[in-house]
């Protein structure tokens, strides 16, 4: 698990596994978001066992699955809505963390420029430029 700032609240990685949610809650995250739909892969864990494993670790749980190359506009609206419902700081996970990047920029809970938002994300190893123009 490789965990990725965006911002002071919020941190994208790649799939979380169960035996990886004790380490969150040891770094101090207080929720963990994904941003897969179930089966996308035969390698991945189902939700409700990372859902019951952070409940156990004392942290609140999400999933906002969301399927690649077409998130929409409820999809930016449910993330948003996370944002400001869950504690933090937020943990958010898809296959490679890339989604819920794109989703944390389109959902812009920082009121960042469109650039910021690109640059925060590139200095974590993740090129939104396809995205520019939806950012505004």
């Amino acid at each position: 698990m490789e965990l990725k700032p965006l911002t002071d609240g919020l941190s994208v990685t790649p799939q979380v596994r169960v035996e990886d949610v004790p380490k969150l809650a040891r770094l101090g995250f207080r929720s963990l978001m994904g941003n897969r739909p179930e089966g996308e892969t035969p390698d991945q864990p189902a939700w409700e066992e990372l859902a019951a494993e952070a409940r156990r670790h004392g942290l609140e749980a999400r999933q906002i699955p969301v399927v690649p190359g077409k998130i929409g506009d409820a999809d930016v609206s449910a993330f948003r809505q996370a944002l400001e419902d869950m504690p933090g700081p937020i943990a958010a996970f898809c296959r490679t963390g890339t989604r819920s990047a794109m989703l944390w920029a389109l959902a812009n809970p920082d009121h960042l420029s469109p650039e910021d938002r690109l640059r925060t994300a590139a200095e974590q190893g993740y090129d939104l430029s396809a995205l520019r123009e939806r950012l505004g």
